[in-house]
C-alpha cells in the first residue's frame, strides 16, 4: 500500500482560537471542476465557514472559493453551500452531539490527499473570553522561555 501525499491548501487558524477542538474528522467535499482548479491555485478562505446537518446531509456554509480565472459560464457562486461526504453513521453521531451537548462543527483545514480534496472537520466547543486570554498568556510564557533558552546557549 503506497502512502498518499497530503498538501494543505488552507487552514482555519481562527477556529483554534475561538473553540476547543474535541475531535477531528476527515470528509470529502462535493465540488465542480472549476472549483477544484481554483483550490489548486490556493484561492480559498475558511475564515467564516461552519458546518451544519440538514436532512441527514453534512453541509459546509460560508466557505469562499474564488471563481477560477480561466473559467467560463460554468463558474459557480463563490459562497454556495457545498455537501461534505461522510458515512451516514458518522453524520448521525455528530448530529446527536451537536443537538444535545452544544458542540459546533467547524472546518479546520482543506487539503489534497492524492488528487482528492478533503476537509478536516472539528467537533468543537466554544471558548469563553477568559479561556482565550489564558491561551494567549500560555503562548507568551512559552515564547519567553524559548527566548531565555536561546540567550543562555
Amino acid at each position: 500500500m503506497e502512502k498518499q501525499s497530503i498538501k494543505v491548501v488552507s487552514t482555519n487558524r481562527e477556529a483554534r482560537h475561538e473553540y476547543f477542538v474535541e475531535e477531528e474528522f476527515e470528509a470529502g467535499i462535493e465540488l465542480c471542476g472549476t472549483e477544484v482548479k481554483s483550490i489548486r491555485t490556493g484561492t480559498l478562505n475558511l475564515k467564516d465557514a461552519w458546518c451544519g446537518i440538514k436532512d441527514g446531509e453534512l453541509l459546509i456554509n460560508q466557505m469562499h472559493i474564488s471563481p477560477y480565472d480561466h473559467g467560463n459560464i460554468f463558474n459557480r457562486d463563490p459562497r454556495r453551500v457545498r455537501r461534505l461526504l461522510m458515512h451516514k453513521r458518522e453524520i448521525m453521531r455528530l448530529y446527536g452531539k451537536v443537538k444535545q451537548d452544544g458542540y459546533s462543527l467547524i472546518p479546520l483545514s482543506v487539503y489534497f490527499k492524492g488528487s482528492r480534496v478533503k476537509v478536516k472537520v472539528g467537533l468543537c466547543k466554544g471558548k469563553k473570553l477568559y479561556d482565550k486570554r489564558q491561551s494567549a498568556a500560555e503562548k507568551d510564557a512559552k515564547r519567553q522561555i524559548e527566548r531565555a533558552m536561546k540567550e543562555r546557549y
